[in-house]
């Protein structure tokens, strides 16, 4: 059992993240036994859900002309165009049915807000409006995280490299997490990481 000063963090186990659906990581749903295992070894167990409204400003659909997994400049800075995803209440963007949500003590949705995505847990992706979830975890005395999920390259990262520049220790669990590794993003993002002190498990 992990100190209470632990909290395990599930990033957006959904079924639009895992094979069948919109913006499918290959193998996804492999890592669903070992993050329910995980979850028994921890106090503090927090869920996030990608919760996106319709027409939401990162989908290629809402830019006439691009195509999905393009580039486009918002005001934040470069953002990836991705296929429709997440959209709330849809059946894509409930989590995936085997992962076991009774386990969670918080559900944070983000990429909610129309104008701008959210891949990170803390912020959203102008890297300065937070979610929340840095004073929830302070609250509770959580000062290191185990981080699980989909992607790998992008919002379980994001997340990671969030965490540390507030100040958590944290820890990747590679082997429950699976990555998109849309042209080479994966071994970038985990040479940032490496930088960043992150220990990379499993």
């Amino acid at each position: 059992m992990h100190p209470s000063s632990d909290a395990l963090i599930v990033i957006d186990v959904q079924n639009d993240f895992c094979p069948g659906g919109a913006l499918a990581v290959a193998n996804g749903d492999a890592i669903l036994p070992g993050i329910n295992a995980l979850m028994a070894e921890f106090s503090a167990v927090v869920l996030t859900q990608d919760w996106h409204p319709t027409g939401h400003s990162s989908f290629a659909a809402s830019h006439p002309g691009a195509a999905p997994f393009s580039l486009t400049d918002m005001p934040y800075g470069p953002q990836v165009l991705w296929p429709t995803h997440c959209v709330q209440g849809s059946k894509g963007a409930a989590f995936h049915p085997a992962l076991q949500t009774d386990r969670a003590d918080l559900i944070l949705r983000k990429g909610y807000r129309p104008a701008i995505d959210s891949y990170s847990a803390f912020f959203e992706n102008d890297h300065t409006t937070p979610t929340g979830l840095d004073g929830y975890l302070r609250d509770r005395g959580v000062s290191r995280l185990v981080l699980t999920g989909l992607a790998t390259d992008f919002c379980v990262a994001y997340s990671a490299l969030d965490a540390a520049r507030l100040g958590y220790e944290v820890a990747v669990r590679l082997d429950l997490c699976r990555a998109i590794d849309l042209e080479g993003s994966l071994d970038a993002m985990l040479a940032k990481l490496a930088v960043e002190g992150i220990a990379l498990e499993g």
